[in-house]
């Protein structure tokens, strides 16, 4: 490899792609790109990128008549045809500026398809794990020492009369507490539980009329493990970072537990 191309910041190759790179820097990219087949492969694909999106807003680029009204307003009859031209002209320089190479995927690829409820809850349920259990002070909105109030509480905002804080003192975790969180756009339940390591996990609760029953399931993103199970309209979900077999102890336990 060239000693003297030892290295090219992605920022260069951004601006590569995208026809940003000013003149006597593209002899050193593109030396760097003949060197480098990993690199290459990211600028052919931001290229084809800026291409499709240049293709989808083609449209756009095209000068109308009535342009005028984003630099002389007074011309204009109305607010409307105004705040149509400059959002047609914000759709333009998008597509053909600069950040195209940065902003291209999400507009080429298929809408995100909506997921059903027993798919989304793993998810939620990590995010919330994520979120609160490395909190110091406050992980939790109602603590172990008011349990009775936290069952009561959260009980009535999900409609479950029965609910039950699960007791998880005999695999060695003792609660932590409890706190409201929106679960699928409705009000949620999240138990958290420490173990005498000083790890945590969380139980979810949710409901949903659109759920249908299912079986145990697993889902694992990174270092964060977490099963899951519908029954009825209710979801639940157990996550943390630890080993799935006690996580699984931990859900089966719940199960047991938990209002079905």
């Amino acid at each position: 490899m060239n000693e003297t191309n030892s290295t090219v910041p992605e920022a260069d190759l951004h601006a590569y792609a995208d026809g940003q790179l000013p003149e006597n820097a593209r002899a050193r990219v593109e030396a760097w790109l003949q060197d480098n087949p990993e690199d290459a492969a990211k600028v052919t694909a931001w290229q084809a990128q800026n291409a499709a999106i240049r293709s989808t807003f083609a449209p756009y680029e095209k000068s109308k008549e009535n342009d005028i009204l984003l630099v002389d307003p007074e011309n204009g009859a109305s607010v409307w045809p105004r705040r149509s031209a400059i959002a047609a002209a914000a759709v333009a320089l998008f597509a053909l500026g600069v950040l195209a190479g940065h902003y291209g995927p999400p507009l080429v690829q298929q809408p995100e398809l909506q997921l059903a409820a027993s798919e989304t809850l793993p998810a939620e349920a990590q995010n919330a794990f994520l979120v609160y259990a490395g909190e110091v002070r406050h992980p939790v909105e109602v603590f172990a020492n008011e349990e009775a109030h936290l069952a009561t509480w959260l009980g009535k905002r999900l409609s479950i009369p029965n609910l039950k804080v699960p007791d998880l003192q005999p695999l060695g975790f003792r609660l932590v507490g409890g706190r409201l969180l929106p679960v699928d756009g409705k009000p949620g339940a999240m138990f958290m539980y420490e173990n005498q390591a000083g790890e945590r996990l969380t139980a979810l609760v949710g409901r949903n009329k659109a759920n249908r029953t299912t079986s145990f399931r697993f889902a694992s993103a990174g270092d964060v493990e977490t099963f899951y199970w519908i029954d009825g309209e209710l979801g639940y979900a157990v996550t943390g970072e630890i080993s799935r077999d006690m996580l699984r102890q931990v859900a089966e336990e719940c199960y047991k537990q938990f209002p079905s």
